[in-house]
């Protein structure tokens, strides 16, 4: 008996401590649960307490997990939105960017559309003045003589070159019938002509970009050095070229506008509508490309032209309307309705176009400013004194916009729409030049005083100033060169001073009357204002010119100072 009641008692025992054994184990559980969880029971003297309080607080996190809890908590949840301010703050700019782009574009627009109207009158107004002085420079030259000058003038045989242009390519013109042109185009259906209007702006864009270097190549070529070696063709076949391009290019024009006039007279204007709807197309193949601040550029002259363009064509458009309608004034008030609903689509696309583009690609709408003053500042130098080119060929070669292709398509509508009989209609002609004369002197003037304050806003007065860049080697051989000493200007100096030896030796080459050019950069490239360390390393690599004084004039001329007194 005593020994199975020992085998009981010890039996018990056993069972006690495992089952203790058990009940830490899952104290131990619960514990690291609720630690891992962030809460951290509150632990009492004795292990039954411990356990019943883990137990209660499991039963009250699952009753916590309701719905009625989930839908209180999304009702009554916030958030701070000063903890993220920095992208707040730049969503709120790039809204206000995109409010200002379109104001910003249209300055630039406007800007552009004037220069665009400058070269094109100049065409009409003072290129035939310049072919008449040119003549008359020609027809007094037995008379006169040359005194050691040259026969004519680089410029004067450029404008004589583009008159000989306009006259040919305007009786090439008579040729092509419009009328045939225009039934023609009008028997085509309406898809056929969306797709012929899509490959005439193609085709003006490449004749644009082409025609440009066909023109160039032919005034060098004109009016090269003679004593160079001889590198090119002739002037002949490069004047042929070159009128047989002005003439393509004015064809391809006439057909944009028969097209557009087409749509004007067809009676459901869906021809209309299609070709505006194209306008929208152009958005999404352009927003959604990345774009520098100089392809914006680009796009943003190119747009220019086109705009321009567009307000010319509009123009044959109505001339050729009102001919039809014997020039009834009433029927103008029928095409003012389409006339305004092309121009505005353009407006609206471009402001659209313009800015989504600045939005993805984080450009900001200062940047039209600098645009601004990149055109002003061409304008600027082609009025120097020595400037390169002339204003109308840079604002070509800037914009892509070539005047004498519109020039020969409008002279050739505007004769065949007007007719001059009697005395009094030229009376009429004549007041009319008169006024396009005055309007292009006013524009010009205009433009020129705007274009001086949009470079000096921009900072960019220094860069009118710079000298040509030179070539190593023209500076290794004009160090070579005899010098010219002048030892008889120089006046007598204090004991207590002693005269710059690079001031007293100049070279031969160096002319004290050249005038200030501009740099002859890349059109694509957008001049900046100077840079500080640009300025120390021309002063760090001509010493000799730290005598300077500063620049008031665009003709001013160099002057140093020796030993307190200045020699010009």
């Amino acid at each position: 008996m005593k020994m199975a009641d020992m085998v009981t008692s010890r039996l018990a025992k056993q069972k006690e401590t495992t089952s203790d054994k058990e009940s830490g184990t899952y104290l131990g559980n619960r514990t690291a649960r609720s630690v891992n969880s962030g809460n951290t029971p509150e632990m009492t003297e004795t292990l039954g307490f411990c356990g019943r309080n883990a137990v209660k607080k499991e039963r009250e996190n699952h009753s916590d997990l309701s719905l009625v809890r989930f839908i209180r908590t999304e009702l009554t949840r916030g958030y701070f939105l000063e903890h993220n301010e920095a992208k707040y703050k730049e969503r709120r700019e790039r809204v206000y960017t995109c409010m200002r782009i379109p104001r910003e574009l249209e300055k630039l627009m406007i800007f552009g559309i004037f220069l665009c109207l400058d070269a094109f009158l100049y065409v009409f107004t003072l290129l035939p003045l310049r072919m008449l002085l040119a003549f008359t420079r020609l027809l007094m030259v037995p008379c006169w003589g040359l005194r050691g000058s040259r026969l004519l003038q680089p410029a004067q045989v450029c404008d004589i070159l583009k008159g000989f242009i306009l006259v040919l390519c305007y009786f090439m013109m008579h040729y092509v019938d419009y009328s045939m042109m225009y039934h023609l185009i009008r028997g085509q259906s309406v898809i056929k002509l969306y797709l012929i209007y899509n490959m005439l702006e193609v085709a003006d864009r490449l004749f644009s970009s082409f025609g440009q270097d066909i023109l160039d190549a032919l005034y060098w070529t004109a009016t090269e050095p003679k004593e160079r070696k001889r590198s090119h063709i002739g002037v002949i076949p490069h004047f042929l070229m070159a009128v047989l391009y002005v003439f393509l290019h004015a064809i391809l024009i006439m057909v944009q506008a028969t097209t557009l006039n087409v749509a004007f007279n067809s009676h459901n204007k869906s021809l209309l509508t299609i070709m505006m709807s194209n306008n929208f197309v152009e958005i999404k193949g352009s927003v959604f490309k990345k774009f520098g601040k100089n392809n914006l550029f680009q796009m943003s002259n190119s747009d220019i032209k086109e705009r321009f363009t567009n307000y010319v064509l509009l123009l044959i458009v109505c001339l050729r309307n009102m001919e039809q309608f014997s020039w009834n004034p009433d029927h103008l008030w029928v095409l003012f309705p389409d006339v305004f609903m092309v121009i505005g689509s353009e407006i609206a696309v471009d402001g659209v176009k313009h800015a989504f583009i600045t939005k993805f690609n984080d450009i900001t709408a200062e940047v039209y400013s600098e645009y601004r003053a990149s055109l002003a500042f061409d304008l600027v130098s082609s009025r120097q004194k020595n400037a390169y080119t002339d204003y109308s060929d840079s604002v070509s070669r800037r914009m892509g916009f070539i005047p004498l292709p519109l020039a020969v398509l409008l002279i050739r509508v505007v004769t065949s729409s007007v007719t001059i009989q009697g005395a009094l209609s030229y009376v009429c002609l004549l007041l009319f030049y008169l006024g396009m004369i005055s309007l292009k002197v006013l524009n010009s003037i205009i433009l020129l005083g705007k274009s001086c304050l949009y470079v000096r806003e921009a900072n960019m007065e220094e860069k009118l100033f710079e000298r040509p860049p030179t070539a190593p080697s023209s500076r290794a051989s004009s160090k070579s060169r005899s010098t010219v000493t002048v030892p008889s200007v120089i006046p007598a100096c204090p004991a207590d001073q002693s005269p710059a030896p690079s001031i007293i030796s100049q070279p031969a080459g160096r002319a004290k009357d050249r005038a200030p050019q501009p740099p002859a950069g890349s059109s694509d490239q957008l001049p900046t204002a100077p840079d500080e360390h640009e300025e120390k390393a021309e002063t760090q690599d001509e010493p000799e010119l730290k005598h300077r004084t500063p620049k008031k004039d665009l003709l001013e001329i160099d002057r140093f100072t020796i030993c307190g007194n200045r020699i010009d």
